[in-house]
């Protein structure tokens, strides 16, 4: 990077926690670091939420996987809009009336203290390894940048977030989430212009998606229905319903957001306002990636986007690298020349343009299997700490294509999306581990200083556990399939407790406790036989808990219920 970036990304991210610090500053009590004192207005609740979800991980991984995967990631959102009506209407209001400081809370209260901690400890399990991969994935840049070592970016990268986040807790993190949001939004906007203006031979946005959707990578809808198959209609309208109900009605770090509102009115705005712009922001983040494809069709794209392990292999295997770069360079051209040729072609209604299509896919495919081969030898020779170099490729194309100063902003735009996430992370993290456990357990009375003192404490012992994790994210390929995989694990069973405890008042805590073990047991029994996609991993967890806590009635009468 130029001089210019590196002042343009530094300025950025040191700004952002100077104003995280100042802003977070004064605070004397958990209601004020653990909840911003309740008087957050909806349009803060809907930036937090959205910078919560839209992690590192959604600007970095998201395009290169519609790159290599197409758009049908998309309807994985599918079900978040019924899942923000359902939340709106049966938890919000509870949340609010028993002035919660964790979602948990209120399962002691209509179940028992072990059902409490141990829904808790789910959460912490799932949202701690996730946070750690939300780490790992802006560590990545530092890595490809600056030629660092891994490691030591993840220490960097969640070290430098934690100042603001120990400091200034629920407050701090709002405003900063708002501040990081706006930055974002207005950057990738500029980002997905450029890439367009950056096309070939004055090659318009129409012509870039024509090849886009003649390679295959438009594919927003995908009818068909198959249990395995990650991204479907199906598995987005239904799997993602639940995943969306768990993740934002049950897990802390969304809870933690919405429950920092002025009152109702506000968080049910803030979660409906969601629900109405996720869907077309992702699209538009994807089709960034569909673009890319484009872009890369018009001209040469590299053998291997991670340019680092490739230039190991070359370094390492030479005959073999030779080898590979020949092939990539036939096809290469010959992928380019068609490219251009079909779009002259459709423009001169051309009788040929069908045979030129076909000989176009023909090459896809053959690009598609070189790479493949690129990659084995990779991996193969344990040249590469991931598997795929799908979280490179916008990378790429922003290292080698925007002008000075915006690399160094679109590098900060990814820190910045990171550090949104990971510190609302920490401070649900914290908030648990210490309201549902620590204090559980705690038989000693404590003052607001000391209670205070332990909330830090445990943010800073998170962010300590989620760099540790961050160490561990390499094998991972596609860190935003990662990262939902895991919540996947965990959060059908999470929500299938706070079902049975909104809607089923005659199943009492020692059954649901039982029925979320065994649960647990058999999301990761079919996840680990591949009998369904991740996705419908959420239907599974919550289905069972519900289904267990029922059957335990025909062999078990609970003799007090709680309200």
């Amino acid at each position: 990077m130029s001089n210019i970036d590196w002042f343009v990304l530094l300025f950025t991210l040191l700004a952002v926690v100077i104003y995280g610090v100042f802003i977070g500053r004064g605070q004397k009590s958990n209601a004020s670091y653990l909840k911003a004192d309740n008087k957050m207005p909806w349009y803060i609740v809907l930036l937090g939420i959205m910078a919560t979800q839209a992690s590192a991980i959604t600007f970095l991984s998201a395009p290169g996987q519609a790159y290599t995967d197409g758009m049908r990631f998309v309807q994985y959102y599918f079900g978040l809009p019924l899942a923000m009506i359902v939340i709106c209407v049966t938890f919000i209001p509870i949340f609010q009336r028993l002035n919660v400081y964790t979602a948990y809370e209120y399962l002691e209260n209509r179940f028992d203290k072990k059902t409490r901690v141990l829904t808790s400890l789910l959460f912490l399990f799932s949202r701690g390894l996730s946070t750690g991969i939300s780490i790992y994935a802006p560590s990545i840049i530092l890595s490809s940048v600056l030629g660092w070592n891994i490691y030591l970016t993840n220490v960097l990268t969640g070290g430098i977030l934690l100042i603001y986040t120990y400091v200034g807790g629920a407050k701090a993190i709002a405003h900063t989430q708002k501040l990081q949001f706006l930055i974002i939004l207005g950057t990738m906007a500029f980002a997905g212009y450029l890439l367009v203006q950056n096309m070939p031979n004055g090659i318009g946005l129409s012509d870039a998606l024509y090849l886009a959707g003649k390679s295959g990578k438009l594919n927003v809808i995908t009818t068909e229905f198959d249990w395995k198959d990650k991204y479907n209609i199906w598995s987005g309208l239904i799997g993602g319903f639940f995943l969306a109900l768990s993740y934002f009605g049950t897990d802390q770090s969304q809870v933690g957001r919405y429950i920092t509102a002025k009152d109702n009115t506000n968080a049910k705005m803030g979660l409906l306002l969601n629900g109405l712009v996720k869907i077309p922001m992702q699209f538009a983040i994807l089709l960034i990636g569909a673009l890319l494809f484009a872009f890369f069709s018009l001209k040469p794209a590299p053998i291997y986007f991670n340019e680092h392990s490739y230039q190991s292999l070359r370094e390492n295997q030479p005959q073999k690298a030779a080898e590979f770069e020949r092939e990539h360079q036939v096809l290469a051209q010959r992928f380019n020349s068609q490219s251009k040729a079909i779009l002259v072609q459709k423009e001169e209604k051309s009788p040929e343009l069908n045979a030129s299509i076909t000989d176009f896919k023909r090459t896809q495919a053959a690009i598609k299997d070189l790479h493949t081969k690129v990659e084995n030898a990779i991996n193969a020779s344990n040249l590469n700490a991931e598997k795929t170099d799908t979280n490179y490729i916008f990378l790429y194309f922003v290292k080698n294509t925007l002008p000075v100063g915006m690399i160094g902003l679109l590098f900060a735009v990814i820190f910045l999306a990171s550090w949104g996430s990971i510190s609302a992370a920490l401070n649900s993290l914290a908030a648990c581990s210490l309201k549902d456990v620590h204090l559980i357990f705690n038989k000693k009375e404590i003052d607001d200083a000391t209670e205070l003192r332990y909330s830090r404490l445990h943010t800073l012992v998170w962010g300590v556990f989620s760099i540790a994790v961050a160490m561990f994210a390499t094998q991972m390929g596609s860190l935003i399939e990662a990262v939902n995989v895991f919540g996947s694990l965990f959060y059908g069973p999470i929500l299938g407790i706070f079902l049975v405890a909104f809607y089923f008042k005659k199943i009492d805590g020692l059954l649901v406790f039982i029925s979320a073990i065994l649960s647990e047991i058999a999301v990761i029994a079919v996840y680990e036989f591949d009998v369904v996609s991740f996705l419908w991993l959420n239907v599974v967890g919550a289905a069972a808990v519900i289904i267990f806590s029922t059957l335990g009635l025909l062999f078990y009468q609970p003799k007090r219920l709680n309200s």
